[in-house]
C-alpha cells in the first residue's frame, strides 16, 4: 500500500509531506497516517516539523464525496474525528511545526494550516480560506476560533460568513499567513524558520510556546461532534455538497 505521508529529513527538522494524490483530499486514511506521523516524528528526534503538500494544492480539504457516501451518522461522526484528530496533532505537537503551503488551501487545508505554529504561502494566484458557508457547511466554533486568532475577529467574521478565500499576497497582509516564498522555495523557507527558533534556549521556547498555544487546543477539543453532524444532514447543507460534487465531476 502507498504511503499517505512521505517523510523527509532536514537535519533536525523534519517534513510530513501529504501525498495523497491528486490534491490531497483528506479523507480517514490521511487524516489518520497524518495523526500518528506528528508524534512519531518527535519520537524521532525532530525537533521541528514542516508540513507540506501538493505543488498547486496543499490539500483541497476533506474529502467531501467520501464523506457523502457514508450512511451511518456514526461513520460520518467517526470521518470527522479522524480529521479533528489530525488537526489537534499539529496544534499540541510538542515540537514547533511550519505550513509550507505549496498551492491551494481551501477548507480542511486551511484547518490544518492554522493549527501550525507558522505559514509560509506559494507567491502567485494560490488561494487560501475557510470556504464553508460557500458549500452550505456551518463553520463550527472552534474552527472559528482558528481563524480569529490569525487575522483578528472583525476580519475573521467577514472571511467567515462569506465564505472568502483569498490569495497569497492578500493573506499575507492580513495575517493568515506569516511570509511569502517563491514556489520552489516554500519548504526551504519553512526548514529556514524553524532553523532560527531551534538555535534559541530549547526549554523557555517550548515552555513559552506551551503556554501561548493552550488556546487553539482547547479551541479544538472543545468542538461538539453531535451538532457538527445535525448541521451536515441539514437539507441546505446537502444540496450544497452534492452540487459541489457535481461541479468537481464536470
Amino acid at each position: 500500500m502507498a504511503t499517505l505521508i512521505d517523510t523527509i529529513a532536514h537535519g533536525a527538522v523534519t517534513e510530513l509531506r501529504l501525498a495523497r494524490p491528486p490534491v490531497n483530499a483528506l479523507d480517514p486514511a490521511l487524516c489518520r497516517a497524518l495523526a500518528a506521523a506528528v508524534p512519531s516524528a518527535v519520537d524521532a528526534g525532530a525537533r521541528g516539523i514542516v508540513l507540506s503538500g501538493g505543488e498547486k494544492v496543499f490539500s483541497a480539504g476533506l474529502d467531501v464525496p467520501h464523506l457523502l457516501s457514508l450512511q451511518s451518522r456514526e461513520a460520518l461522526g467517526a470521518a470527522w474525528s479522524d480529521f479533528l484528530a489530525a488537526a489537534r496533532a499539529l496544534a499540541a505537537s510538542a515540537v514547533p511545526v511550519a505550513a509550507a503551503i505549496t498551492g491551494h488551501s481551501p477548507a480542511g487545508g486551511c484547518v490544518l494550516a492554522l493549527c501550525c505554529d507558522y505559514r509560509v504561502m506559494a507567491e502567485g494566484p494560490f488561494r487560501i480560506g475557510l470556504n464553508e458557508t460557500q458549500v452550505g457547511l456551518v463553520v463550527p466554533k472552534g474552527i472559528q476560533h482558528l481563524m480569529r486568532r490569525a487575522v483578528g475577529i472583525q476580519r475573521a467574521e467577514r472571511l467567515l460568513v462569506g465564505g472568502e478565500m483569498v490569495e497569497s499576497a492578500r493573506a499575507l497582509a492580513i495575517g493568515l499567513v506569516d511570509e511569502l516564498a517563491a514556489p520552489g522555495h516554500v519548504v526551504p523557507r519553512a526548514v529556514a524558520w524553524l532553523e532560527a527558533l531551534l538555535a534559541l534556549p530549547r526549554e523557555p521556547v517550548l515552555q513559552t510556546r506551551a503556554i501561548a498555544r493552550a488556546d487553539l487546543r482547547a479551541a479544538l477539543d472543545g468542538i461538539d461532534m453531535d451538532t457538527f453532524v445535525d448541521a451536515w444532514n441539514a437539507p441546505d447543507t446537502q444540496a450544497g455538497l452534492r452540487a459541489l460534487v457535481a461541479r468537481l465531476g464536470k
